[in-house]
């Protein structure tokens, strides 16, 4: 194929060759690496559970997210399923896993502006969203162990403009702000972020996506031990823990690859 520049990129239908791009043990750790990062996408589960979680019973959480649910993973699949095609397409086998500056494109400035600013929209509210759970846990404890504390306990009304009355926390404040500053540096100074990204998924796919609500799912419909439904869930089950293993452990090996070329603050 050849890209805009009139140079030929290399691709094939198995991706980089072995023996040639990579050796054999890298293209299979690169594979586990690439099902975490697939993995990650299946975060979107536990961001629905959170969000369901804020809505009115009436109407069903369930009916009430159908919509908003299936436009949101038709949106992200389409975009995923470009970036991914339409990149190869163009680079072939030497196909970052930064479209943006993976491979030296900085040109226009505008363009990669603009998408860092799409960029810092959507990490910034799926941040808050994936920290309430955290905040929650960690200012339901405090409140329990120094209930007489009153940094911890009190809060300040605030008269807010076209808002109303605001209560402030001076513990929620300090605690939460300090969170993502210890978090924001660790992020920078760890620059790993696809095999970060696979990790994540790793960890997150199985327990979260795949054990629980299938354990739910048997114990509310009542789903009788050994039966062929029940058998099949535990496998699809079993066979998902196996495809998270494999995952962390090519998560875990790039991890030690990057390390040994790794300098503080640098986009790997």
């Amino acid at each position: 194929m050849t890209n805009e520049g009139g140079t030929h990129v290399k691709t094939t239908l198995t991706g980089v060759e072995v023996g040639i791009d990579v050796t054999g043990s890298e293209k299979v750790w690169r594979t586990f690496q690439a099902i975490g990062d697939i993995a990650f996408a299946y975060a979107f589960s536990t961001v629905l559970i959170e969000i369901q979680d804020t809505l009115r019973s009436s109407p069903p959480e369930n009916r009430s997210m159908k919509k908003a649910t299936f436009a949101g993973i038709m949106t992200t699949t389409t975009f995923y399923i470009l970036c991914g095609c339409v990149g190869y397409a163009a680079f072939g086998n030497n196909a970052p896993g930064n479209f943006l500056t993976g491979f030296g494109f900085y040109e226009p400035f505008w363009l990669i502006d603009l998408a860092n600013v799409c960029i810092a929209i959507h990490l910034i509210g799926a941040y808050q969203v994936f920290c309430q759970p955290i905040y929650g846990l960690v200012e339901g404890f405090c409140n329990k162990r120094w209930p007489e504390n009153k940094f911890i306990s009190r809060e300040y009304a605030m008269n807010i403009p076209f808002h109303g009355v605001y209560y402030l926390s001076p513990f929620k404040l300090v605690w939460r702000t300090a969170y993502v500053v210890v978090t924001t540096l660790v992020a920078m100074i760890f620059p790993f972020f696809n095999d970060f990204l696979g990790l994540l998924g790793a960890a997150s796919f199985w327990p979260l996506t795949v054990y629980f609500p299938i354990e739910m799912h048997i114990v509310q419909s009542k789903i009788p031990k050994y039966s062929f439904r029940w058998n099949m869930l535990k496998i699809l089950s079993g066979a998902c823990l196996i495809v998270s293993i494999v995952a962390a452990a090519g998560s875990i090996q790039g991890l030690a690859t990057d390390v040994k070329t790794y300098k503080p603050f640098k986009t790997q």
